[in-house]
Formats: structure tokens, C-alpha cells, sequence
């Protein structure tokens, strides 16, 4: 390396950072590129779920990523450069297509006003035709009088290389700048004509393929381990986290709302120590019937498939947690954590307390879908309990639907896993989902996403979900022996009646049989047998 490189190398090191865009800008450019958020990733080196942190200002990036970074951005602006608004085209312009799936979110507009005018304070070359502007617009330099725009060179090549520095790859040296000859402006604006224009956005169209998304991970790891299945399903396990974030990234464009990913947490869900726990309560079963029907009984224990993977579908809080209290009820818009007094249960002997087996009385913090599960129950449909009464909650607005095509994605190819006996994909799409819930709170394996109330709703929506289970059987005749976890179910009865046998997420298979009971009437304990 000759020393005017070495120089070269020791002043990009100390220079200051690069600029960027306006916020609004990064994003529309990527679009108008017809760029995913995993490929940018890709090109950089991190996760799309930085990405999307850049483009909506939660983040920004620095260092050395920050100068590749804007090095992109910078070539994408130079390639599809905007035309300035003519009056005498807008008649032949087509109107704006409203984003559905955007109608009722300011604050997540993906388009960015024409009129938001910025004025610099050193001119910046014009994108259209290179000559120093004083205004950018939408994030890119250029002239709001067309009558301004023209070809020409600069007054001296001084003036040029101050308003318009070259831009070169990172690490290399800039070339002398260079007056440019433009084009007349006809030609200029039939070459435009035929730039691709900035994609519309359109609602419920398909998101980046995230099944095929799957397949070719699945794939490429077992052309990178020639065949061998053990290995390639090692590799993809390992890192099922990362690429479930990029799924989930994948699955998110087009929606409806911001995933907000480290947003301010209570106390209440912080964990109390290092090895400790936090205060929320998941109301986890881990119930065994105290006494069974007379005689000798065969148990079936089932295994509820996809336990986690069916629980994606809850509802999650969108933004931070705000905090209410002094019984000011529950907002089913809202969802969140509870301080709640659970009602008293009369029904051990027969299905097991919706709150799980808890030692201490007294108000305690629940999940949403604990809360909602003690409403329903004691609601005119069931009458099985009191209402709970509500202390304090930490709520944000809420959706149903936020994971939801993050779920059918995995539901999707875990389903023809199973119909193609492909073992490979089915290990790696259990990972994913179960890390993912596993691996959002307070985890050093998942960095993109802090979201402990998130981990909590999702399995307490599992627990709740198993605990609804053993109540349809139990109004179906069968008695219910045992409820433990989010996947097992003991029953003595014709199960099969009431829950279709097989391996798909709406189906359950059976994990043993044993015989619990005796003729003369000395009972074994329920599930002694297994």
C-alpha cells in the first residue's frame, strides 16, 4: 500500500460521519428500487429488522455501516431521480391510490409529502441537473422552479466540486470532479419516461414469498452439508432465531402497523435478579384430577400439536404500555397486564383453576389472555365463576392480527413438511417458532426484539388454549384426568369424537395409554401407569 493510500485509509477514519436521508426519504427509495429489507440487510451485514429501525427512526446507524449505508442510498437517489412537478402533466398523471392498509395510521404514512420542503443551508447539487440547488425535497436536493433546472456547468470547477462531491465507493480515493455535459431537457424527459416509477403499495398483496423464503433456506443447507440430513437440520436450528426475525420482517411489509421492538417496560416486567424472575403470572396448568370415577379406566394423554405456533394468534399491544388504574375496567381495544383479585374456583375436582395452581391468595399481575379467558367463563355463556376485579393495568392498543402472517407462513410450511415427510423442515420451523416466543424477552440470543410482555401474552395464550380444551371435553362427557403445559391433555373417554387425530395444528395425536383405577374400587393415582 503506497503512503497516499495509507493516508487516504487514516483520514476516512477519522472523517465524520455520512450524511442520510430524511427518514421518510430511506425508505421510499428502497421501495422505489424494488429492494426488500432482507436484501439491504444482506448487502450490509445486519439484520432487516435494523433496517427497518433506520427507516423509521428508532435507530440510525454509525460507523462504518452508517458510510455503507449512505453510500446505497446515495446510488439509488442518483438512479431514480424524481422529475419536478409540471403543471401542465398533472391532468395526465393518475390519481393517488390510497394504501388500505394504511388508511387509518398517520403515523405510519409511506408516502412522503410533495410540498415538505427543506432549505440548506449549502447548496447541494441538483439530482435532475447537477447545478447547485438550495431546496431538497422529499429527502432529495433539487429545484422547485423548473425554470432553474437546466443544463449547464457550473460557473468554476471550484463551485462544482464544493456543491457536488463525487460520490465514490467507501475506501477509495474521490477522482477530480468533472464538468458534465447535459442533455437537452427533451431528452432528459423522454429518457425519465422510461424510469420504472415508485411502486404502488397495494393491501393484501403478497409479502416477499416467506413459505419459499423457508424452502430455500432448507435447501441451501443441505447442499452446504451434502445431503446429510443431521447436520443441515443442526445448522438450520441453530440459527432459527435470525431467520425468524427476517420473517417476521418479510411477513410485516405492507402492514398495518409499526413493529415497535424495544419499547419503555414497567418494572413489573423486569426481571427482579439476574437468576430471578418478573412479577407476571402466566397461569401455566399443572393440574391432576384428585379422584377418578369408579372402576378401572383406560387415559388417553394427548399431545396438542403446535401449541406455541396457534398462540401467535393473540392480542398484542402495539406501542408502549401505559399505566391506568382505580377500576377504570378493561378496554377490549387494549390489551397488556392485569393487576387482578381472580375469582374464587369451585371446580378442582373436575377442571383444573384457569389461573393455574398458585400457593399465595391475593391480587396478582395476569396476562390479557388470562383476563379475557376468567371474563369469558364468567360470562352468561359458562357461569362458572365471579368477574375478576381489575386493580391496575399496562395496556397499549391492540391487534389480533399483528403475527398472523408470521404464523400462517410457518402453519403453511410446517404443514407440507408434514405431508412431504421432510423432517429437515419441520425441525427447523419448530425452532423458529419456539425460540422466537421463547428468545423476545430478556434474552442475549435475541437482540432485535424486547418484547416481555409479548413472550408472556403469547404462552399465557397457549396455557389458555390448552385450559379451553379441556373444557370442551369436558362438556363433550369426557372427564379430564390431567392438564399440564400448553400441549398435554389426559382424558377418559371416546376422544376422538371431539378432537380429530393427526399431526396438523387444528389436530392432536396420542403421546401414550395407560390404565388408571381399579375394579375394587382402590385407586391408583392418575397417570401411574405411564
Amino acid at each position: 500500500m503506497s503512503d497516499f493510500d495509507a493516508i487516504d485509509s487514516l483520514l476516512a477514519s477519522v472523517a465524520p460521519e455520512a450524511d442520510l436521508p430524511e427518514i421518510a426519504a430511506r425508505r421510499a427509495l428502497r421501495e422505489q428500487a424494488g429492494l426488500s429489507k432482507a436484501q439491504v440487510a444482506r448487502a450490509l451485514g445486519v439484520s432487516p429488522s435494523t433496517v427497518g429501525g433506520w427507516e423509521t427512526g428508532r435507530r440510525d446507524p454509525s460507523g462504518e455501516v452508517r458510510t455503507k449505508y449512505a453510500y446505497l442510498l446515495d446510488g439509488l437517489a442518483a438512479k431514480f431521480a424524481p422529475e419536478p412537478a409540471e403543471p401542465e402533466q398533472a391532468d395526465d398523471d393518475p390519481p393517488a391510490v390510497e394504501d388500505a392498509d394504511h388508511a387509518d395510521t398517520d403515523d405510519h404514512a409511506d408516502t412522503v409529502d410533495a410540498d415538505d420542503v427543506e432549505v440548506l443551508g449549502v447548496p447541494e447539487p441538483c439530482v435532475l441537473c447537477g447545478n447547485p440547488a438550495k431546496e431538497r425535497v422529499a429527502g432529495f436536493p433539487q429545484h422547485l422552479d423548473p425554470a432553474d433546472c437546466r443544463p449547464g456547468t457550473p460557473a468554476t470547477p471550484v463551485a462544482a466540486e464544493e456543491a457536488a462531491p463525487v460520490r465514490t465507493r467507501p475506501g477509495t480515493r474521490p477522482e477530480p470532479a468533472r464538468p458534465s455535459e447535459k442533455a437537452p431537457r427533451d431528452a432528459r424527459t423522454a429518457r425519465t419516461a422510461d424510469r420504472p416509477r415508485t411502486p404502488t403499495r397495494r393491501a393484501f398483496q403478497p409479502s416477499d414469498e416467506p413459505a419459499d423464503r423457508i424452502g430455500r433456506a432448507v435447501q441451501d443447507a443441505l447442499a452446504e452439508h451434502r445431503g446429510d440430513v443431521e447436520a443441515a437440520t443442526a445448522a438450520l436450528v441453530k440459527k432459527a432465531i435470525p431467520d425468524a426475525m427476517a420473517l417476521l420482517d418479510a411477513t410485516r411489509i405492507g402492514g398495518r402497523y409499526e413493529v415497535i421492538a424495544h419499547p419503555w417496560m414497567p418494572d413489573i416486567l423486569k426481571k427482579q435478579s439476574s437468576h430471578g424472575a418478573d412479577r407476571i403470572w402466566e397461569a401455566r396448568p399443572k393440574w391432576t384430577r384428585t379422584e377418578l370415577p369408579p372402576g378401572e379406566h383406560e387415559v388417553t394423554a394427548l399431545d396438542i400439536n403446535g401449541a406455541y405456533l396457534s398462540a401467535l394468534k393473540t392480542h398484542l399491544p402495539l406501542g408502549q404500555l401505559e399505566h391506568s388504574s382505580g377500576g377504570v375496567g378493561h378496554d377490549r381495544r387494549r390489551a397488556g397486564v392485569h393487576l387482578i383479585t381472580p375469582p374464587h374456583w369451585d371446580h378442582e375436582d373436575v377442571l383444573p383453576n384457569p389461573v393455574g395452581q398458585r400457593d399465595e391468595p391475593g391480587p396478582l399481575w395476569v396476562t390479557e389472555p388470562t383476563l379475557r379467558l376468567l371474563q369469558r367463563l364468567s360470562g352468561p355463556k359458562y357461569g362458572l365463576c365471579e368477574p375478576p376485579e381489575i386493580h391496575e393495568s399496562y395496556t397499549s392498543g391492540a391487534t389480533e392480527g399483528l403475527l398472523e402472517k408470521f404464523r400462517v407462513a410457518l402453519k403453511d410450511a410446517r404443514d407440507t413438511a408434514i405431508a412431504d415427510d421432510d423432517e429437515v423442515t419441520l425441525e427447523y420451523v419448530k425452532a423458529m417458532y419456539s425460540k422466537f416466543v421463547s428468545t423476545m424477552g430478556e434474552s442475549n440470543y435475541n437482540r432485535e426484539l424486547y418484547r416481555p410482555d409479548w413472550m408472556h401474552l403469547i404462552r399465557s395464550q397457549a396455557f389458555a388454549n390448552l385450559w379451553m380444551k379441556a373444557l370442551k371435553a369436558h362438556d363433550e362427557g369426557l372427564t379430564v384426568v390431567r392438564a399440564m403445559g400448553t400441549d398435554e391433555l389426559h382424558l377418559i373417554g371416546d376422544w376422538r369424537r371431539v378432537f380429530p387425530e393427526g399431526r396438523g395444528v387444528a389436530e392432536v395425536k396420542v403421546k401414550d395409554v395407560y390404565t388408571a383405577g381399579t375394579a375394587d374400587g382402590q385407586h391408583t393415582h392418575p397417570g401411574e401407569g405411564e
